[in-house]
């Protein structure tokens, strides 16, 4: 499960952050399907060789976001549909991600048409245009 989420040790975000955003991505892409099991937090720990608390710490805030459910005695879960997100958080959550992207790109060198089409390539599948 760990193919596709990959850690960066030289990148500025903290590991957990590059965890979460890693199974977030691949919830996003459909390549873990809602309702399918995450590796325990001992398993990814061992996978990606971090400390279990950094995993425990990415899960965690997985989990209060509704993306992952915990269920007692049987494991970690894709949560079964996307948790609902109050408009306000979210347009600021977009907004951060997007200044974020935008400020790579610049220091890329890329114009905004060229950054938009690359966006729009990697748009997941079956998400909303």
């Amino acid at each position: 499960m760990t193919r596709g989420l990959a850690i960066d040790p030289s990148d500025a975000a903290p590991i957990w952050r590059q965890i979460e955003e890693g199974l977030r991505r691949l919830v996003a892409s459909g390549a873990l399907a809602p309702g399918a099991p995450v590796p325990s937090v001992r398993d990814m720990s061992a996978d990606l060789r971090v400390n279990p608390a950094t995993v425990a710490k990415a899960y965690q805030r997985l989990a209060e976001s509704g993306v992952l459910a915990v269920r007692r005695g049987e494991g970690t879960f894709v949560a079964a549909s996307p948790p609902p997100v109050a408009r306000g958080e979210r347009l600021k959550s977009l907004k951060d991600g997007a200044i974020r992207y935008g400020s790579l790109a610049v220091t890329l060198g890329t114009g905004c048409e060229e950054a938009v089409e690359t966006l729009k390539q990697v748009w997941p599948r079956g998400a909303g245009r």
